[in-house]
């Protein structure tokens, strides 16, 4: 029999110190020191408050406002212009959170470094992975969406479409989606001249959409009907609701401007603003948009239409020119998502990499460029293949929930610092915390909770696997671990 009496056995020390190692923070401090540093050169500070703001806006405004108002007006009505309002204000809770961190912790693993200074190891492995999900898949299905714009504008222009055997994956009628795997290529290309030439030409990519947003609006209002808005809320705040809950997603990407912070002239400063003024742009943007496209046709007639609006465009002028142009500008505009969603991703995995939890292939810096040439060529094929070979569906809704477990993360995440650390320097504070971070990770609980169970099983599987790399690889692998062991 057992000695009830007797002293722990030799596994509750190990069980305790591999608790240790799994809770195990990176200093403040050190991240910092290490910001830009990989193996064999450092990434370049080229990038101002402007190139960083266009970061956000190039990630964020995209597939959103091009496709998802016309899902999203049958659903509310006339209101749906209130339902940008609530999913900007939903965005903005964790906006606030990102942007004192970010100006805090001005370092290139966005919220996975944010974690890893705040919670441990294990939670940051965690938060990394979501972050792979989320950037990874994303840019696979952006790059989707791109071929069949590219076929609309050919249309438009020519009259010629690609066959389906080279637009679309097996599963979907296709053999191969050569437009998907051209685009994330061409993005790869901007990416290994490096961050400043890549920011410029995101810049200008930015510029051309937000050009055609206000174009929009200007041809539009033209057909502009106030009977339109006589019963405003005609599904109640439930349809209201709903339709925020779509396009809350419209919102995905403000976040790209933190995975810049090593690449920043003054991360400190220009980080929290970037942040916060993107988001400001785009919800102005997407109300004013969604106000004139409501007001030039009625709501009942949206029908869940992909391209309402090229539609509305064609029907207030009566010729198909400018729907052709709209789609030439959702063309470039898609682009640009491609372009800054694949640098997150890079710089995610750069981060991890330097702290020794996945391959040090992905911290390698060109010392021409200042790139993580590597990073850059690995993460494009395996997203253009993905992209070109594999039709995603519900595996696409994973980069949503991905998305929204790292934002209730940097939510815990700056209360948590404020209370560690509540005398460092911070260039913004969220206000009225923990109340804003607490009704940012409810918000980000609430609409995780609204997704399918195909959603969540993916996720499961995802975050399994991720757990496996970690204690086969990363966990042993730690640079955290090693130097203090």
């Amino acid at each position: 029999m057992l000695d009830q009496g007797a002293p722990p056995r030799q596994r509750t020390p190990r069980a305790t110190a591999l608790g240790a190692r799994l809770m195990r923070r990176k200093p403040v401090e050190r991240l910092v020191a290490e910001g830009g540093q990989g193996e064999g050169g450092a990434l370049r500070r080229s990038l101002g408050l402007w190139q960083l703001t266009m970061i956000s806006i190039g990630a964020t405004l995209g597939t959103g406002i091009f496709v998802v108002l016309g899902e999203a007006v049958p659903k509310a009505g006339p209101a749906v212009t209130l339902s940008f309002v609530i999913a900007g204000l939903t965005a903005l809770f964790s906006a606030l959170s990102y942007a004192e961190l970010a100006g805090t912790i001005p370092v290139a693993g966005s919220s996975y470094s944010y974690a890893y200074a705040t919670m441990g190891e294990l939670i940051a492995w965690i938060c990394g992975w979501c972050l792979v999900l989320e950037y990874g898949v994303s840019v696979a299905a952006v790059a989707v969406g791109w071929g069949e714009y590219l076929n609309e504008l050919l249309d438009g222009t020519i009259g010629v479409t690609l066959p389906d055997a080279l637009s679309a994956p097996p599963g979907d009628g296709g053999v191969f989606n050569l437009p998907a795997l051209i685009v994330v290529l061409l993005a790869m290309a901007f990416l290994l001249g490096g961050a400043r030439e890549s920011a410029r030409a995101n810049t200008v990519m930015v510029v051309v959409k937000i050009a055609a947003l206000v174009l929009f609006c200007a041809i539009g209002v033209q057909g502009f009907r106030s009977g339109n808005y006589e019963h405003f809320m005609p599904l109640g705040m439930a349809g209201v609701s709903a339709a925020g809950a779509t396009l809350f997603f419209s919102y995905i990407g403000f976040d790209a401007a933190s995975t810049a912070g090593e690449e920043a002239k003054d991360a400190q400063r220009d980080l929290p603003r970037a942040i916060m003024l993107s988001l400001v742009i785009v919800t102005a943007l997407y109300v004013l948009v969604a106000a004139v496209a409501v007001g030039a046709k009625p709501w009942q007639h949206f029908n869940d239409s992909e391209a309402a609006l090229a539609q509305i465009m064609r029907e207030v002028t009566g010729q198909s020119f400018w729907g052709t142009l709209l789609a030439f500008c959702a063309v470039i505009a898609i682009a640009s998502v491609v372009l800054t969603v694949l640098y997150g991703q890079t710089r995610i995995l750069f981060a991890m990499s330097r702290d020794g939890l996945v391959p040090k292939v992905f911290s390698r810096v060109h010392p021409k460029t200042g790139a993580p040439r590597a990073n850059t060529v690995i993460v494009s094929l395996f997203c253009g293949v993905l992209a070109a070979a594999i039709p995603l569906g519900q595996l696409a809704d994973a980069t949503s929930i991905g998305t929204l477990f790292a934002f209730a993360l940097v939510n815990i995440a700056v209360v948590v610092l404020r209370r560690t650390r509540p005398d460092m320097p911070r260039t913004f504070r969220v206000p009225l915390s923990p109340v804003f971070p607490a009704l940012g990770f409810g918000f980000c609980v609430w609409m995780m909770g609204s997704l399918s169970t195909v959603t969540w099983v993916v996720f499961g599987v995802w975050m399994a696997v991720g757990l496996v790399f970690y204690f086969v690889y990363g966990h042993r692998r730690s640079r955290l671990a090693t130097s203090e062991g």
